[in-house]
């Protein structure tokens, strides 16, 4: 099992309705057929010294082996969401966990 977190930081500037197309292409990914287990969140209001609440959205998908985390870099609906909106990333940070 592959445990794929992403971490967003959106521009400064970006609109509400450009994170809402955001959200929504983020959504698309779910439709890649080696993601078994897919979940978009934003900070959970909670206040701790060692939870990081600064980034704007989170990604988290599970793949059955490193051959399905790889399939999915390369798949259409990943690289159609890279294509259209990296534009609005301000930082990106991602854990991949095995």
């Amino acid at each position: 099992m592959i445990a794929h977190h992403v971490l967003f930081w959106l521009k400064a500037d970006t609109s509400s309705e450009q994170k809402a197309a955001f959200y929504k292409s983020l959504q698309t990914l779910q439709n890649v057929e080696v993601v078994k287990t897919f979940h978009i969140g934003t900070p959970a209001p909670i206040e701790r010294a060692v939870v990081d609440t600064t980034y704007t959205f989170s990604l988290i998908l599970f793949f059955d082996d490193l051959a399905a985390h790889d399939i999915y870099q390369v798949h259409p609906l990943h690289k159609a969401f890279l294509d259209e909106f990296r534009v609005f990333f301000d930082k990106v940070v991602i854990y991949d966990a095995q």
